[in-house]
Parts: C-alpha cells; sequence; structure tokens
C-alpha cells in the first residue's frame, strides 16, 4: 500500500491530544450576561419566549447579582423596562432611571463586576423606535442629544462601559464627546456598530418591550443582505472613538464578524441575540438537541470568527458547564 498521505488524525487521536492542540478556547471570561431590570415591586416575572431570562424589580435584583458572581462571570449589561414612557423616552437619561438605579445597587455590592449600560431610547420612548418622531421620519442629529445625555448620566451612575445601540449616524461621537465634556474621558465606548435590522430580535422585544407601535427599524439598522456596508459602520465607529466593536446578531453573521475583526484591532463583541437563544431552549425543551453541546459549540465558533467577547443569555449556563468541566 502506497502510504505517503497526511496523518491530520495523529492530533485527535485522544482527549489529552485533542486538548493540547485545540486553537479556540472557550472561557467564563468571555461572557457578558444581559440582565432585564424594571420598575415596580411586583415580583421577577420570566419571558415566555425565553425560558430562564427574568425581568427583576430592583428588590430582587441582588439575589441574581450574587448567583452572577457566584458563577464567576465578570460583567452584566443592563437593559431597563421603565413604568412610564413617552415621546421622547425622558426615563432614558433620568437621574434615577431604572438603569441608572440599578448600576447604582450593583456597583455598590459587586463593585469588582463590569457594569455595561445598553444606551439606547426604544425601550423608553412610547412609540418603540430609537430616537426622536418628527411626521413619522426618525430623525438621526436631534436624536444624539438624547442619546448623549443619557450616556452621561448612566456613566454618573456609576456604569463601567457605555454600549450605544441606536445605529444613528454620528452616536459614537457625539457621546465621546459628552462623556469627555462631562470628565468621564476613562469610560470606555462598546459600540453596536454593526447592527442588522434582523428577525431574531423578536425574543428581546417581548423582554424589554421595545416593539416598535409603527413601522420597522430598517431605515437605521443594516439590511441583512449587506456585507461591505459592515465594515463603513465599524470603520466610522472606531474613527470616531468606539473601544469595541458589537456584532449582532451573530450566529447568522459570522462571516461579518471575521470581517470585522482582520480589519480592525478593537475587541469584537459578539452578541448571541434572543432569537439564537430562544430556538436552541425551545429545541432542548422537545429534547430534539443536546443543548450543552449545541450552546458550547455555538459560542465557540462565534470566538473562532472573532469574538474577543460574546454577549449571551447563555451566560449562567455556559459557566456552570465550564466550571464542571
Amino acid at each position: 500500500m502506497n502510504n505517503q498521505f497526511d496523518r491530520h488524525r495523529r492530533l485527535r487521536k485522544n482527549k489529552t491530544m485533542r486538548d493540547l492542540v485545540r486553537e479556540t478556547v472557550l472561557h467564563t471570561d468571555d461572557l457578558i450576561y444581559p440582565i432585564f431590570v424594571k420598575d415596580g415591586t411586583e415580583s421577577k416575572t420570566e419571558v415566555v419566549s425565553m425560558p430562564g431570562v427574568f425581568q427583576f424589580p430592583l428588590h430582587e435584583l441582588e439575589e441574581e447579582m450574587r448567583t452572577v458572581e457566584s458563577l464567576g462571570i465578570k460583567a452584566v449589561i443592563l437593559f431597563g423596562i421603565p413604568a412610564e414612557k413617552d415621546a421622547v423616552g425622558t426615563q432614558a437619561y433620568h437621574d434615577h432611571g431604572i438603569i441608572q438605579e440599578a448600576t447604582k445597587l450593583i456597583k455598590n455590592n459587586h463593585p469588582e463586576i463590569i457594569v455595561v449600560a445598553d444606551t439606547c431610547l426604544c425601550e423608553f420612548t412610547d412609540h418603540g423606535h430609537c430616537g426622536v418622531i418628527e411626521n413619522g421620519e426618525i430623525l438621526n442629529d436631534e436624536s444624539l442629544e438624547l442619546l448623549k445625555k443619557t450616556a452621561v448620566s448612566q456613566a454618573s451612575a456609576g456604569a463601567d462601559i457605555i454600549a450605544p445601540s441606536n445605529m444613528m449616524d454620528g452616536f459614537v461621537q457625539v457621546i465621546r464627546e459628552g462623556l469627555d465634556e462631562a470628565g468621564f474621558y476613562d469610560i470606555p465606548i462598546m459600540s453596536y456598530a454593526v447592527k442588522y435590522a434582523s428577525a431574531f430580535y423578536g425574543p428581546f422585544r417581548d423582554a424589554a418591550g421595545s416593539a416598535p407601535q409603527f413601522g420597522d427599524r430598517k431605515s437605521y439598522q443594516m439590511d441583512p443582505a449587506n456585507r461591505e456596508e459592515a465594515l463603513r459602520e465599524a470603520i466610522s465607529d472606531e474613527k470616531e472613538g468606539a473601544d469595541f466593536l458589537i456584532v449582532k446578531p451573530s450566529l447568522s453573521y459570522l462571516d461579518i464578524m471575521r470581517d470585522v475583526k482582520n480589519n480592525t484591532n478593537l475587541p469584537v463583541v459578539a452578541y448571541n441575540v434572543s432569537g439564537e437563544y430562544a430556538m436552541v431552549k425551545a429545541a432542548a425543551q422537545n429534547g430534539w438537541i443536546d443543548e450543552e453541546k449545541i450552546v458550547l459549540e455555538m459560542l465557540t465558533s462565534m470566538k473562532r470568527a472573532g469574538a474577543t467577547l460574546i454577549i449571551t443569555y447563555f451566560a449562567k449556563d455556559v459557566s456552570k458547564y465550564l466550571n464542571r468541566r
């Protein structure tokens, strides 16, 4: 027999050998855990379309944070559900808004945990859009001033990272200027630089109560068919002062993540979004898949595609998986 062929299986013959040559490794330190916080005194509420994900009132947030810290998760990202909404999202930048109060609580009790504040208006506006509306149009520049006020308010409350998610042109530049003017030179911006108008966001809108009341977000979020546009967006945000670049969603956009990674030296953040989470949970509950294996494979693919960090609703589950291993 002519044996002049490559023996690739030599490096796969047992677990120890495979561990030695593994190229991509997932760590608990890679994870950012999203938490929904809500105004009010009622008990935490499970999100029907996202099993295991809850809306937490402030008085029950501490118990969740103790769990997060015990699992070794180093960072959380906060989304707020206010008691009242209006046309300009006033509660987003109120000094005692729900994000601000949750941030203070976490930083007082868990100072080592990084708090990322989602900086947007859609959860706080009565129309559900991410900016100011006039005659049915989402205004870009007028929205920027409100986003700047929101970012400064969140930083004043103790947020470690500001994460603007609205996809308005110039949002990173204006927020950077606002933070610097307020003396927050050392607060980084984790920009939702590449955010597609995706059907994968459906369960999140249940969780955050942020579905638009008319139209859609296609005039400011990106067309899922576009690849080169993602690089234009990422390059602009880096030039304007972003410190991290988020690609959202993740699973159907791994090619975009690799493109962004190949064109920046900034950390790239994958957002493993609500629809991706819900699909896995539903299939697992029906016994169709092995949830642990699927989740670890999914998140590893995101790191392999170039992600430095992963925002994921699976963060607690993954931490348990990794700690057990």
